[in-house]
Parts: C-alpha cells; structure tokens; sequence
C-alpha cells in the first residue's frame, strides 16, 4: 500500500493562499490572525485531512507541552487519586505530563527535577514535602504546590482547618466521651504545612467545647504493615485506658482509616458501637471499605483542576511577548465537603 504523504505548512499556504508565515502564526500564535483567516485555515488542515507532526512543533516553538509531577508516594489512597485527576486534565488543557514518585528522597528528587529540565517541561507540580519552596522558587520554572509547605510557590489547598473542625464537630455530635485526632504528617509540628490545619481545627474545637480530647502525632511509614502495627498499638492503648467509653476517632487520612476499620472489625466481629470514626481525604477506598467511612472529602478533582489551570496560567503569561510575572505566589484553597457515611451514622 502506498504510503500517504504528510501534508506540510508549504501545501497549507498553497491551498489557502497564505504565506508560510502566516501558516505558521496559526499554530504558535492564533490570536496574531483574524478569526476569518484562522477559520479559513482551520476549514483547510479537514480539507487536507492534516496530522501535526508533534515533534516539528517542538523543535520549531520550543514548546514541549509536557509538565512535570513529583509525588510523595502511591500507596496512600490520596495521591493515587490526586494523580489520577492530574491526568484526566489533558482533555481540559492538553498537556502530557511526565511523572516521578519521590519517596521521600531529598537528593533523589533534585536528580528527578534535573532530569525534568533536561525534557524542557514547561512546568512543574510538587505533591511531596522533602524540598522546601524557597528552593523551588529559584527554578525559574513556573511551579504549583498541592497540599504543603508553600510560602515561595503558588500552591491550591484545601481548607485543612475548616476539615478538622467539621470532623471533630461530627464526632461531638454523637456525644463520644473522648476525642482522639490521630494525624501522620511530615512535620508535625510546623503551622506551615497545609494539614497542621487539622491539627488546629480538631485542637480549637474540642478546647472550645471543653471535650476530652488527645491528639497522637505519629510517623507511620508508608507500608501496609507498618501503619498497622502503629494503629494496632494505639487501638490497644486507648481501648484499655477507655473502657466502657464512647471513642471517637479522628484519622488524618482514609487509607489509615481503612486500616483502623479493618483492625476493629477484626478484633470484634463487626464495627463495634462505643467507637465512631472519621476520616479525612475521601479518596475512592473510603466508600469501598468493608464499613462505609465517614470522611471530610477533599474535592480532589477540584484541586486537580485548579491546580493544573492555575499553573497553565502561568505557562501562557510567560509565552507572550511581553509577559508580566507574578509578584507573589498565588494561594487557592478548596472548601472541604463533610460526608457522613456508616462510621458514624450506624
């Protein structure tokens, strides 16, 4: 079969009477044309059954339209789900991403952003908390930050406190004798990561309510086993010391919550009734877990979106020709949404 020959800018030109120039101007800069030109030119890539040659494009605008991703881990629920959404903006914006799972490993993501600026992305999301932002800042790359430390970078969060609050408020609302927040982050005791916030929802809420309440700040891991046996721990001590007492439960996120359902419905038989417990994130295993969990949703898709939109902003301000830089980081924050299923509601 004879092979169908690519349909060039020369061929456009001819067939609408433009120049190449102006074919060109079409592709890299639309809104130089008129919409009657742009129009005339569009009707003609259908009439000439044209397919872009991605690679021309690159080398010939410099413009890859790839963006770069670095996230913590995949094992907890939320950045699978996070990055999930991340993905699906292609069909909003149309830009590729290239992605790296960082562990953790502080001089194994700068290797990672080196070889990301090596692709010439145009720019670049962080999930993970190993870099601080004023090191991020100094790329000179157009960056967004999810859910941490962000005083140098413009970053879309959600509001952690108004979730620790609405959580603490649910579980108070069943009159459990004793509150507990059991929250795994990076740096527990630094206001400046977005999920101190529901630190300080769940701690105001209870001082202000005068509740009995104890927070427990714990490292975890990021296995399976270990996130048990921690939770297994904390479930043992508190079950001794609280006998007999309705425990409400306040979990930093859903996969750990999934753990601690799992664990009590073991040790009892079902979920037991002097225990109420809500999560936080509502990433999918949260509606799938043998229990149904109470959760504060975090509208992922939302800050998926207004994540990649805002970075995209970004992105289009430098390509003009006479851009104008932010002059401070922008910082948007998604409402969370309380969602009230059989952990609390059985």
């Amino acid at each position: 079969m004879k092979q169908k020959k690519n349909v060039t800018f020369n061929d456009i030109a001819k067939y609408t009477n433009f120049s190449k120039t102006t074919i060109s101007r079409y592709f890299n800069n639309p809104d130089s044309l008129t919409l009657e030109n742009q129009e005339i030119i569009a009707k003609a890539l259908v009439d000439l059954d044209y397919k872009e040659n991605k690679v021309a494009r690159i080398l010939a605008s410099g413009n890859t339209e790839f963006i770069g991703i670095i996230i913590p881990n995949l094992f907890l629920h939320y950045y699978a789900e996070m990055l999930n959404q991340i993905l699906a903006t292609y069909e909003s914006f149309g830009y590729k991403f290239l992605v790296f799972v960082g562990n953790g490993q502080e001089e194994t993501e700068r290797r990672y952003i080196e070889e990301l600026l090596a692709y010439k992305i145009e720019g670049l999301i962080i999930l993970s908390h190993t870099i601080p932002s004023k090191e991020l800042s100094e790329l000179r790359i157009p960056i967004v930050t999810i859910e941490r430390e962000d005083k140098y970078v413009c970053s879309v969060n959600t509001d952690n406190y108004m979730g620790g609050y609405q959580a603490t408020s649910l579980l108070a609302s069943h009159n459990c004798d004793v509150i507990f927040h059991i929250n795994y982050i990076n740096s527990p005791a630094n206001p400046d990561v977005p999920a101190y916030g529901r630190v300080q929802g769940f701690l105001d809420f209870c001082e202000e309510h005068h509740l009995k309440h104890e927070l427990i700040l714990k490292q975890m891991g990021n296995t399976y086993e270990s996130i048990k046996n921690y939770l297994s721990d904390i479930l043992e001590d508190i079950t001794k010391r609280y006998s007999g007492l309705k425990k409400g439960l306040f979990i930093s996120n859903d996969t750990q919550a999934n753990v601690l359902v799992n664990l009590l419905v073991r040790k009892y038989g079902k979920f037991p009734d002097d225990f109420l417990l809500v999560g936080f994130d509502n990433s999918p295993i949260s509606q799938e877990a043998v229990i149904p969990i109470s959760t504060v949703g975090q509208q992922i898709d939302k800050l998926a979106y207004e994540a990649v939109k805002l970075l995209v902003e970004q992105m289009n301000e430098r390509k003009k020709r006479r851009p104008a830089p932010l002059t401070e980081p922008v910082h948007k924050v998604v409402t969370p949404i309380l969602l009230r299923r059989e952990t609390t509601e059985m």
